[in-house]
């Protein structure tokens, strides 16, 4: 059968970007189509973890990302009963070069890796394009079809890499069964004009059976409002006077930047917790959300996304470039990322079955004493829960052919 290439890429997103110009420098030519005419959609995904700082070091992007503006986390703080805050998070005491989080728009990084992608004459970028089904022959997938400014066209290509999301079309198409959690909390993602009295530090803020967790940005805050499953229209019934006053009452220090604020600034992010029981199919394998969506809970949805795709260049790199691609070639990606999928989506488990509590509850919210304790008096125990949020269970690391210095 003849390819019109190597590997071709669904979905433009941080996996399917960060797969393609690792793929691209080591060789393998690669076509990564996105459905939008750019990357501009807000409240994406914008935490850059220490781990794909560390990532664009090696690839030798870091100065380029620096230009961006940017703001950073350091770590996260939680009320006590004695009326303080402890650190429970420090990201700034793990051994690490980039020990915070970036909180990045997500176009901006996506624009830089596009344009890393220009100078690759292997990789090919192409916009307005959306997947419509997958191409097959036998059991074997061996392409996509898509809808573009050219009208329907097909691609075949040696591996079809789906990087679409959590909504993937290419992984329903070709078949690859989910296991669905259930998940007690949908959010709703919003910004506030104003500064927090911690400019650095990520913290939650509670008012009458509302919870928020607030991300410090440059000029503005990104909230997150947490909300029971299925209560989106019921919360926007109570009209916007209601919403203001809670986050007045959560955070008085943005009262004044709440005036502004309309039901449509209200982003409905509708919670899933998935993943694949197979990633893979001859020809096909799933990765980053299409694999697995994660809860917005921690923020590590990017970060695991991406080193699926770091993962996926340095095992894939060198038989897509030989023609010699074996089903256990692509088995080998999931076999590499399903320990740290599975232990991240136990914990963001476990912290939902809090959180169904803490909307619950009338009670004042509070870090119980003993715990405030304990930290405050070993404040390197707040380096753990740091260490497997910033740079995960595994650090996957470029191949060494994608590297560059600057």
């Amino acid at each position: 059968m003849e390819f019109d290439t190597r590997c071709v890429i669904a979905g433009g997103g941080p996996a399917g970007m960060v797969a393609g110009l690792l793929l691209a420098r080591c060789g393998v030519p690669v076509t990564v189509l996105e459905k939008h005419a750019d990357f501009l959609r807000d409240f994406r995904g914008d935490t850059i973890h220490p781990s794909t700082l560390q990532l664009l070091d090696e690839l030798g992007l870091m100065s380029e990302f620096e230009k961006i503006d940017f703001s950073k986390v350091s770590g996260a703080q939680f009320p006590t009963r004695d009326g303080k805050v402890t650190t429970v998070l420090n990201l700034a005491a793990i051994k690490h070069p980039y020990p915070y989080i970036a909180m990045a728009p997500q176009w901006d990084f996506l624009n830089l890796l596009a344009r890393a992608g220009e100078a690759e004459p292997n990789f090919d970028l192409r916009m307005n394009c959306e997947v419509l089904d997958v191409l097959s022959v036998g059991d074997r997938i061996v392409g996509v079809r898509y809808s573009g400014p050219d009208g329907v066209k097909e691609i075949r290509a040696l591996l079809t890499i789906a990087a679409d999301g959590r909504w993937s079309r290419i992984r329903d198409s070709a078949g690859i069964v989910m296991k669905d959690f259930a998940v007690p909390i949908d959010v709703w993602w919003f910004k506030v004009s104003g500064q927090l009295d911690r400019p650095n530090v990520l913290s939650p803020a509670f008012a009458r059976d509302k919870s928020f967790v607030m991300i410090p940005r440059t000029d503005y805050v990104q909230m997150a409002m947490l909300l029971p499953k299925g209560m989106d229209s019921e919360l926007r019934a109570q009209g916007v006077q209601a919403w203001r006053s809670s986050i007045i009452e959560a955070a008085p220090e943005l009262a004044t930047g709440v005036g502004d604020l309309s039901l449509d600034d209200a982003k409905l992010l509708d919670v899933k917790l998935n993943r694949a029981r197979r990633w893979w199919r001859s020809g096909l394998l799933c990765i980053g959300d299409s694999a697995h969506a994660m809860s917005p809970v921690g923020g590590v949805g990017v970060n695991l996304a991406v080193q699926d795709a770091v993962a996926t260049a340095r095992i894939l790199a060198e038989p897509l470039r030989k023609w010699t691609i074996s089903d256990r070639d692509v088995q080998r990606v999931q076999k590499r990322r399903i320990v740290p999928t599975i232990i991240v989506q136990s914990v963001q488990r476990i912290m939902h079955r809090g959180l169904r509590r803490i909307m619950r509850s009338n009670e004042e919210v509070t870090l119980p004493l003993p715990v405030a304790v304990l930290l405050r008096h070993f404040p390197k125990l707040a380096s753990v829960p740091a260490r497997l949020l910033g740079v995960g269970v595994i650090q996957e690391h470029s191949p060494l052919a994608a590297r560059r210095t600057k």
